[in-house]
């Protein structure tokens, strides 16, 4: 069975996530890692597995015939030239989250894979987990009815505790609450809304804790969307919280809600005065161990195998995202509405 080669483009916390899970895929296998940071192909070979070779020359690793795929794992700065060299070079993609910081790269990007017509997988893997592929079931079997009322919210307090503290506390490299991580639950929002935004309004605040201090952007976010068909939706992205990690999910239908990991359905003819529960595994974690990546690689190489576009999170899919990200952000920045044309 042929097994694609796949580079890894930065050796940093996230890489270590990717690594195993690519390696678990019936598809896949990391046989180079590049990094700034000077790397041993047989330190990295045993500790990883298989046979990795080290570059710190990310040219190098793009010349190299053998790499069939790279991940791309580096600070959200770097992606865009990343991105843009690797599709040029002919390469699939596996990108980190966020694609990146501002809406011309984020063009730039689109140009360069549409032009390279290479296959795409970004890392907005929640819409792989338990917890969303359970919720998107419920809705897609109808019983919430039509929704015309979503709450995604994340709360995640990123302080010194956490690995990506050092670097994501200046506003070149974090960007926004909603960029550095509340993506994913604006991402989940939109998968069970649908992606038609027609304005985001969207404010913005941070904490008095001193504990945060050392960010350079706001680090809680609001932001109110409203949808073509008339539903409206809410995203809270809070990395400034001194509390337990929490991925709140409601969403409000014609026939029923959900919350959380608990659902009322009128077409179940249950008790109006009792949720019933769902069994899924929740996202209760910021830690990238616990991300469901090894199903979401799995999709990815399955479809790349087929030659077609992976479900989900292509990389069309995750620009769809990005552009509401962008519009909230210049919202709060602007204190304006922003309407956008999407679809």
């Amino acid at each position: 069975m042929k097994k694609y080669n796949v580079g890894i483009v930065g050796y940093g916390w996230v890489a270590t996530a990717h690594i195993p899970a690519i390696n678990a895929t019936t598809l896949g296998q990391v046989t180079a890692v590049y990094s700034s940071r000077k790397q041993d192909g047989k330190a990295l070979s045993l500790k990883h597995g298989g046979t990795i070779r080290a570059f710190d020359n990310f040219e190098e690793m793009l010349a190299d015939p053998d790499i069939h795929v790279l991940s791309i794992c580096s600070y959200p700065y770097d992606h865009a030239k990343q991105v843009v060299a690797a599709a040029r070079a002919g390469k699939h993609l596996i990108i980190e989250k966020p694609l990146c910081l501002t809406l011309n790269d984020l063009r730039e990007m689109q140009k360069a894979i549409r032009q390279a017509k290479i296959k795409t997988c970004v890392c907005f893997e929640c819409r792989y987990s338990s917890q969303f592929q359970t919720t998107k079931a419920v809705i897609d079997q109808g019983l919430l009815g039509q929704l015309h009322y979503g709450e995604v919210d994340y709360y995640h307090g990123i302080g010194p505790w956490y690995g990506q503290f050092r670097w994501n506390t200046r506003k070149d490299a974090g960007g926004s609450s909603l960029l550095t991580a509340g993506c994913h639950a604006l991402d989940a929002l939109l998968l069970c809304m649908g992606t038609e935004v027609s304005e985001v309004t969207s404010y913005d605040t941070k904490t008095r804790s001193k504990i945060f201090a050392p960010y350079e952007y706001m680090t809680t976010s609001v932001t109110l969307l409203k949808f073509k068909n008339g539903s409206i939706g809410k995203c809270a992205a809070v990395v400034d919280c001194l509390q337990p990690y929490y991925f709140h999910t409601h969403l409000v239908g014609s026939e029923g809600s959900l919350l959380d990991n608990k659902f009322h359905s009128t077409k179940l003819k249950s008790n109006k005065n009792a949720w019933s529960a769902l069994a899924m595994k929740m996202l209760d974690s910021g830690d990238v161990s616990d991300h469901p990546y090894q199903s979401q690689f799995e999709a990815f190489f399955n479809a790349l195998n087929k030659g077609k576009e992976m479900p989900l999170t292509s990389f069309a899919d995750a620009a769809v995202t990005h552009e509401v990200m962008f519009a909230a952000d210049k919202s709060a920045s602007s204190g304006r509405t922003v309407s956008l044309k999407m679809g």
